[in-house]
């Protein structure tokens, strides 16, 4: 195993913004082909894309609890049980979700440290170009609770710096790449609402919001439900965007929609 292509196939999945888990050994006890500091890399469909644990009974067993790792993307130590058929048969009665235990003849125990790596979320406006308050403070107030901000539009006037800046002339709405770690924020005002509206609505997004007067939702709706956008996806449009605080100005307004995506935020921690 080479070391040093460690942090290249790392460094690859960050930028191309996949979610991976990281298995390393930590301990061994007794006979074990695996040694501490062994690890390997588990791609989000459950494949080892580097490295090894010490061989094809702990890295096939250690799959399953990475993808149960990454999905609930919290840190987890795992104790891997490396046992004749009889004591293998008797520790899978136990049931412990900490523990895999595996039919082979090397007697040894290992702790696997298992370390998913997530997308980070990103807080995506979409704007209608020119001076906009709300746009402005949403971007201040999204990278100050760690999120990745990017603005889609045309001509942004901004005095807060968005990690990106994408021009919907350029790179239409229908060929952004919206992941399900996105939170969208729809600030198009009523000149794009249903061209975006629709566009998102093609992905599977955590969050979107559309800022608007009940009259003109009400009829966005109508009109995107007659053009085919599922029943589903219309009722988990939070409009109007934000938590109802009373919000006047613009850094009120900008300060409830992000109330309401901490809100989305933590819930979904919890589910």
């Amino acid at each position: 195993m080479n070391n040093r292509e460690y942090p290249q196939v790392v460094s690859e999945l960050v930028n191309r913004g996949e979610e991976f888990v990281v298995a390393t050994v930590v301990r061994v006890s007794g006979s074990s082909i695996g040694k501490p500091g062994f690890r390997e890399v588990i791609s989000s469909d459950g494949k080892v894309i580097y490295g090894t644990l010490g061989g094809a009974c702990p890295d096939s067993a250690i799959v399953e609890r990475a993808m149960d790792v990454l999905k609930k993307g919290d840190a987890r130590m795992i104790k891997v049980f490396l046992e004749d058929a009889k004591d293998t048969i008797m520790g899978m009665s136990k049931g412990n979700d900490d523990e895999i235990h595996v039919e082979t003849n090397c007697g040894g125990i290992m702790d696997i440290f298992l370390e998913p790596f997530k997308r980070n979320e990103r807080l995506v406006i979409i704007g209608q170009g020119g001076r906009d308050e709300i746009e402005d403070s949403l971007v201040s107030l999204g990278k100050s609770i760690g999120m990745d901000v990017i603005v889609i539009d045309p001509n942004p006037v901004l005095n807060s710096k968005p990690d990106k800046v994408v021009d919907p002339v350029n790179t239409p709405i229908d060929d952004f790449d919206f992941n399900d770690e996105d939170f969208v924020v729809v600030l198009t005002k009523g000149s794009r609402d249903l061209q975006v509206i629709e566009a998102v609505s093609r992905h599977k997004v955590k969050y979107v919001g559309l800022l608007a007067s009940r009259k003109r939702i009400r009829e966005d709706l109508e009109t995107l439900q007659a053009k085919g956008v599922s029943t589903e996806f219309l009722k988990s449009i939070h409009a109007p965007v934000g938590l109802d605080i009373g919000a006047v100005t613009p850094q009120e307004i900008s300060l409830s929609i992000v109330s309401e995506i901490i809100a989305k935020r933590r819930k979904g921690m919890k589910e």
